[in-house]
């Protein structure tokens, strides 16, 4: 009886201290559960209180899709926009419709631990709703080159991607200096229509995009001005006589070729003298991702071949 009662005591104890490492582990868990979900400020200033590792990421923009296959975190994409086309694996993945007014319940069906959302295009009604429905929203806002180099930062910095996303930008940012540095050689920057719409033509004012990766291509936009994208007369092109003509347009389907012949025809355009009217991939120039520094070096090569 004398051993049982001692080992009856020592089981005790031992019951004791596993009820106390229960406990301690329990209590280390509780405070974790809280961590998981964090909050920021996304770059509209707006709080968001996000998932630490989200799973289900539904991709609100095309700009924002290549941006998580370029971090290498397409695996947690489990929706997009009918626009998003790129890269080749994001057109199998389920889609809610236009970026510009996308299927709230379509959203919400694919269950997304995050969604991220660009302020230009998305509709601010949509993140609302989201976002009073639990479903946390991040919006980014790219403006310019400098803007878009962090977002793809930020955007691996939320996917645990970080150093990827340092690579990236790295890589964005030595390319823009090599581009700026060359084009300094230049004597002179050539005046360059930029056609982002067919019927009717429209153009690219200052406030744009393309306006920057122009200029720091080296060239000088014909029609810069507060409109964001002016719209132009043939007979107004005329007038500008561009000496490099850029033809695209955020509308598939037409037949750039036959544009361009159609310029072509205008001989008195020094463009057209020299043979510097040409069409280019869209995608390129309108998405602020790292795919945007190759249309920044083509743009360079077309508007100063000397130099590259």
């Amino acid at each position: 009886m004398g051993q049982y009662r001692v080992l009856k005591g020592e089981r005790n104890l031992m019951v004791r201290a596993l009820l106390r490492v229960t406990v301690t582990i329990a209590l280390s868990i509780l405070p974790m559960t809280e961590v998981l979900a964090y909050l920021v400020k996304d770059q509209l200033g707006r709080e968001v209180q996000l998932p630490e590792d989200p799973g289900r990421v539904v991709s609100l923009a095309p700009s924002i899709t290549e941006i998580l296959f370029a971090l290498g975190e397409g695996k947690r994409v489990a929706g997009v926009t009918q626009h998003c086309d790129f890269p080749t694996e994001a057109r199998a993945l389920p889609n809610v419709g236009s970026y510009v007014h996308p299927d709230l319940e379509r959203v919400v069906a694919l269950r997304p631990d995050l969604c991220l959302a660009t302020r230009d295009g998305n509709p601010e009604e949509l993140v609302i709703r989201l976002t009073s429905l639990g479903i946390p929203v991040y919006v980014v806002n790219p403006r310019d080159l400098d803007t878009a180099v962090e977002t793809v930062l930020e955007i691996g910095r939320l996917m645990g991607a970080g150093e990827k996303a340092l690579e990236l930008a790295a890589d964005m940012r030595s390319r823009i200096d090599l581009v700026k540095s060359k084009v300094t050689l230049a004597k002179h920057r050539p005046g360059v229509f930029f056609q982002i719409g067919v019927l009717p033509i429209v153009a690219v004012g200052t406030n744009t995009f393309i306006h920057e990766l122009i200029e720091t291509a080296g060239g000088s936009n014909l029609t810069k001005g507060p409109t964001a994208y002016p719209r132009y007369s043939r007979e107004q092109v005329l007038a500008l006589q561009p000496e490099v003509i850029i033809i695209t347009s955020m509308t598939r389907g037409q037949d750039f070729e036959q544009v361009k012949q159609e310029w072509n025809r205008w001989d008195g355009l020094p463009a057209v003298r020299r043979g510097r009217v040409h069409v280019v991939d869209s995608n390129l120039f309108d998405r602020p991702t790292p795919r945007m520094i190759e249309g920044l070096e083509m743009l360079a090569r077309l508007i100063h071949p000397e130099l590259f």
